[in-house]
């Protein structure tokens, strides 16, 4: 009987690591933002819960996708041909668009709230949500990312511990640095604005996903997937574009003062 434990195994696991990290950034942004919704003492049970839960949920739905890889291959719905919207849709293609379409509202309502903030008392005009309805989301969402990041993990290899141990350990950075970047953003507030705008684009792009998976036309144009360098060139933009302003804004505020 071969052994598990070789080299080759190793290696897979290195590059399956370096894939949950990469492909983490964006899952690691909702769950930093998602957490600093719970009272502060309870932000940090949230976050290690919530990873922990998507963790063992991960590692399930490995197994569950390695066995029934078919059934969220084929279509559930169908849309005929037609000159306005066609389609047709498998489980995967479904859950990567309800996932895409509930970060852009959960972005969108962030932004408006920001709009309409009263600086004074503007944390009670905010409705308070209950810690195991932002657990249930980081879970959820935690899911929806998760399927890239596993479907390539298929691709890499075959051996189910290698995969399952790859998520575990990225699981475990998650928990580790989503508290560095909640209190990063807790001292750097203006950087919640970029944020949530990177949000908005992770939701296009997954949108985008889903509806390239889903064979998707609109208007009789094919929907086509957003490639990561087209992402992450959009999001060198508007990190670029928030120093220029920030940068700028201090320096109209020295004019101001003098």
């Amino acid at each position: 009987m071969e052994s598990l434990f070789t080299a080759e195994n190793f290696v897979s696991l290195a590059l399956l690591i370096l894939l949950q990290a990469v492909l983490g950034l964006d899952n690691l942004l909702y769950i930093s933002i998602e957490s600093k919704r719970a009272p502060e003492e309870k932000q940090k049970r949230v976050r290690t819960l919530g990873i922990g839960l998507a963790i063992v949920l991960r590692i399930i739905l490995l197994f569950v996708l390695l066995r029934l890889i078919k059934v969220f291959q084929e279509p559930w719905i169908v849309i005929p041909e037609n000159n306005i919207f066609d389609g047709w849709f498998n489980l995967h293609s479904i859950i990567i668009l309800f996932g895409g379409i509930f970060i852009m509202y959960t972005a969108m309502k962030e932004i408006w709230h920001m709009m309409n903030l009263k600086v004074d008392g503007a944390e009670k005009d905010k409705k308070p949500r209950s810690v195991n309805s932002i657990i249930f989301s980081i879970v959820l969402m935690n899911l929806v990312f998760s399927f890239d990041s596993i479907l390539g993990a298929i691709a890499l290899t075959d051996v189910f511990w290698v995969m399952a141990t790859a998520i575990l350990i990225g699981g475990l950075l998650m928990i580790w640095l989503s508290g560095r970047v909640t209190e990063f953003l807790k001292k750097n507030r203006m950087y919640e604005v970029l944020g949530l705008f990177i949000l908005l684009v992770v939701g296009i792009m997954l949108l985008s996903e889903g509806g390239h998976l889903a064979h998707m036309h609109l208007f009789g144009n094919a929907v086509t997937s957003m490639s990561k360098t087209t992402f992450y060139f959009v999001i060198a933009v508007l990190i670029l574009i928030d120093i220029v302003q920030s940068r700028y804004q201090k320096k109209l505020n020295q004019e101001m003062d003098l």
